[in-house]
């Protein structure tokens, strides 16, 4: 697997995140795989959970969500895949053209994804502050995709340091953790401030539940998108509200590579208007007659018409005309040429 940030990013990355929306079923997790690779996302996303190594039983909900948990813990241990599935799961994401990924949230999930020699590391909003998760990310050489949703520029500086100090490549997300959230929140003007501040790619994570930021990021150049996926707005789970379905996200992939296709083929405008030559003629208006005129009549406004096809005098020299003598006679509708007057 290439590891090369430059070679991941050779086009704005759009990674589909599944997170937990397979509510612990390893069926949908695959169904999930195949419906992100027919939208034509880039890569899949999970999150690693492993209760046991990342919380205590006391972990509070954040939103209590499930009838069937009585703790977030016991959410933890019922959507866990053991390593044989998560090997299923990353073998099946490359099949599909994938990049397999997938958040770790202890050491032991990273020991896990490492197995699997996932592509690059995503750091979580909530692990920001984390730092020797960040730094045994970092160590292994890999890119670490840094979200920022929960953190002040302390904390994201912080975390940057620990990345370039390992010489592992960067690129800073940004994100606002709130489900679904509002467009006064997305923050695109982060993206060129976390580029001038940190000088590595930049990409954002949305939770909006809708392809616009994706669609206003790629125009601005991100070099990532990271979005969360359900199959419909009626799935179950926290993150649907703040989901896009898997066909918005086809829509989403569409929109930018066509975004990435107008960027990439700069328009030259008296280039382009010579190749419209014929266009032109068919769509302009030329000088006509407006009546049968005898020859030696001083041309008046009201004489000279303005009609379809452009292939005569423009009617741009309109002015022009006025006030001339036309030396022969012509005829209503009739072009006007230059030798037709004096």
């Amino acid at each position: 697997m290439d590891h090369n940030l430059h070679t991941l990013l050779d086009r704005c990355l759009v990674i589909a995140e599944i997170a937990q929306a397979h509510d612990g079923s390893l069926g949908n997790a695959h169904a999930y795989i195949d419906a992100v690779a027919d939208a034509g996302a880039d890569a899949s996303k999970f999150q690693t959970h492993i209760a046991a190594a990342e919380s205590t039983p006391g972990e509070p909900w954040r939103v209590k969500f499930s009838p069937q948990d009585a703790t977030r813990y016991a959410y933890w241990q019922r959507v866990e895949f053991t390593d044989v599935q998560w090997q299923a799961l990353a073998r099946h994401a490359r099949e599909r053209g994938l990049l397999f990924l997938s958040t770790p949230f202890s050491f032991e999930a990273i020991d896990l994804l490492e197995k699997l020699d996932i592509p690059a590391w995503k750091v979580g909003s909530g692990e920001v502050n984390n730092l020797p998760l960040v730094e045994r990310m970092a160590k292994t050489g890999k890119p670490v995709l840094l979200s920022s949703g929960m953190s002040p520029w302390a904390d994201l500086d912080a975390a940057v340091e620990v990345v370039q100090k390992a010489k592992a490549p960067l690129a800073v997300l940004q994100c606002t953790t709130a489900y679904p959230c509002p467009p006064d929140k997305i923050g695109l003007n982060m993206l060129s401030e976390l580029r001038q501040r940190y000088a590595c790619p930049v990409g954002l994570s949305d939770h909006s539940g809708t392809i616009y930021p994706g669609l206003a990021a790629a125009t601005l150049g991100a070099n990532l998108l990271e979005i969360h996926v359900v199959f419909s707005r009626e799935c179950f789970g926290p993150d649907t509200p703040a989901s896009v379905t898997t066909a918005e996200l086809k829509q989403l992939v569409e929109g930018v590579r066509f975004i990435e296709q107008m960027q990439a083929h700069p328009v030259d405008k008296d280039a382009m208007a010579e190749d419209m030559t014929a266009l032109r003629q068919t769509f302009g208006k030329s000088l006509v007659a407006s009546a049968d005129l005898e020859a030696g009549r001083q041309l008046q406004a009201g004489d000279i018409a303005l009609k379809k096809p452009g292939t005569g005098i423009p009617a741009a020299r309109y002015n022009e005309f006025v006030g001339r003598v036309l030396r022969r006679a012509v005829v209503r509708n009739e072009l006007i040429v230059e030798d037709d007057v004096e």
